[in-house]
């Protein structure tokens, strides 16, 4: 993917790479690490509101005619990325075929995870959406097992990430380890075990 318009960089672990409010005229791609997108509001508060990685675009609406970003994103680890320019983008969507194909498919599954997650948010739990995201940070719905979630990910993240307090997730976080649905002490291992229980909707995990 390097050519014309789109160069290799790398971020250094907590190293932004882009600010919000910044000039949007570059798409960004992942081929290594993980990077973290923010929203700031206007009173100063912070929301963490995805975690993103290898194979993921980010940055896409300057495409739309985003003038300025509307969030900042941070490397969570050391992280490898495509950085193209905007004009190279459209280019390439419009002459390579096979990379418009997977920018395509990109966009289909963000929009499918972004209504799931709004689901999510509207009928379960906080648990419940708890369970949710550490299935999705293990890479869930991709080939093979649950693994180990690789970047730490403090429980103040996940908090923002599902709209609820960090005493609660840490009591949910013991539950779940109890229950032997995660390993967790200091990097997290979600077993199959959680998956089995959303799947199943078990009563272990509450619905309301």
């Amino acid at each position: 993917m390097v050519g014309e318009g789109r160069t290799v960089s790398t971020f250094h672990k907590n190293e932004t790479v882009y600010a919000q409010g910044e000039k949007a005229d570059k798409v960004f791609y992942i081929q290594k690490g993980r990077v973290k997108v923010v929203v700031l509001s206007e009173q100063g508060k912070e929301a963490v509101v995805g975690i993103l990685e290898p194979g993921q675009f980010f940055g896409e609406g300057c495409l739309t005619g985003q003038p300025l970003r509307i969030s900042a994103t941070t490397a969570l680890e050391d992280s490898v990325i495509t950085v193209i320019a905007k004009t190279a983008m459209l280019a390439a969507l419009r002459s390579e075929p096979k990379f418009a194909e997977l920018f395509m498919s990109y966009l289909l599954t963000r929009n499918r995870r972004i209504e799931a997650d709004l689901v999510d948010q509207l009928f379960n739990s906080s648990e419940k959406r708890l369970a949710r995201l550490l299935l999705l940070l293990a890479n869930f719905g991709k080939a093979g097992s649950l693994r180990p979630i690789k970047v730490q990910v403090s429980q103040e993240i996940l908090a923002e990430m599902i709209g609820t307090t960090r005493s609660r997730v840490s009591f949910f976080m013991n539950k779940f380890r109890k229950l032997g649905f995660i390993s967790y002490n200091g990097k997290i291992e979600v077993h199959n075990s959680l998956l089995h229980a959303v799947l199943h909707d078990s009563p272990q995990i509450r619905r309301d």
